[in-house]
């Protein structure tokens, strides 16, 4: 039998407890953390950010300003760092010359016209539109990523390769729109890939969700 949506983020919650997920002293700094992060760990893009705030590089106008191999000395670690390092640039430099400086007016209005205004950005795709979203402008979306897919897919939600469209569609017409439940469920999903729902060998022994995980019942 398939779990529902909110018998899993329930299930997760009771064992992981709250993630306070996104892990940023502000909204650019959370920005700058959803673009470095595409492709890479989080650990790396942890070493990233720590550099730039060591640099006092962690504004919209000091980005914007960089010469664009400074910067990408400064966000090596993150990996794919010329690519990077344009695509923040283009971020700062649309805050600064667009929105005063001010990253919130860049995520202010309705969400859907938001979104299109980020997408429009070189380098900024659905996950990391999404993100920015949710996690900076506390809108109503829900982030999809590698490990909801795999998740997802696991507990028998979708099957074959659905679209990101297709799979987030399936989270926001079945749960409340509400930004904190988005919030946590898709922190509370990260946080399981990484414990349990590893992508070759997961670690199903302990795992909340192997009472009600489809590939869980078949590996015991």
């Amino acid at each position: 039998m398939t779990p529902g949506l909110m018998e899993v983020y329930t299930r997760l919650a009771q064992v992981f407890g709250p993630q306070h997920w996104w892990p940023a002293d502000s909204p650019f700094e959370m920005m700058v953390g959803a673009v470095l992060t595409q492709n890479t760990a989080w650990r790396n893009v942890e070493r990233s950010v720590a550099t730039l705030k060591e640099a006092g590089a962690l504004s919209p106008e000091v980005v914007a300003g960089l010469v664009p191999e400074a910067l990408q000395d400064l966000i090596r670690s993150s990996g794919f760092f010329r690519q990077k390092s344009g695509t923040l640039q283009l971020l700062a430099t649309t805050i600064v010359e667009n929105c005063q400086g001010e990253p919130l007016q860049l995520l202010a209005g309705e969400w859907p016209v938001v979104r299109q205004r980020l997408l429009a950005l070189r380098g900024i795709g659905p996950e990391t539109a999404d993100s920015m979203l949710l996690y900076a402008g506390h809108h109503p979306i829900f982030v999809i990523d590698a490990y909801t897919r795999r998740i997802a897919t696991r507990l028998g939600w979708v099957s074959g390769t659905p679209s990101y469209a297709q799979l987030q569609k399936l989270f926001m017409e079945h749960l409340p729109a509400d930004v904190s439940l988005f919030n946590e469920y898709h922190a509370l999903l990260v946080h399981l890939a990484k414990e349990h729902c590893l992508s070759c060998k997961p670690r199903c022994e302990g795992c909340p969700l192997l009472q009600v995980c489809a590939r869980g019942q078949m590996e015991r």
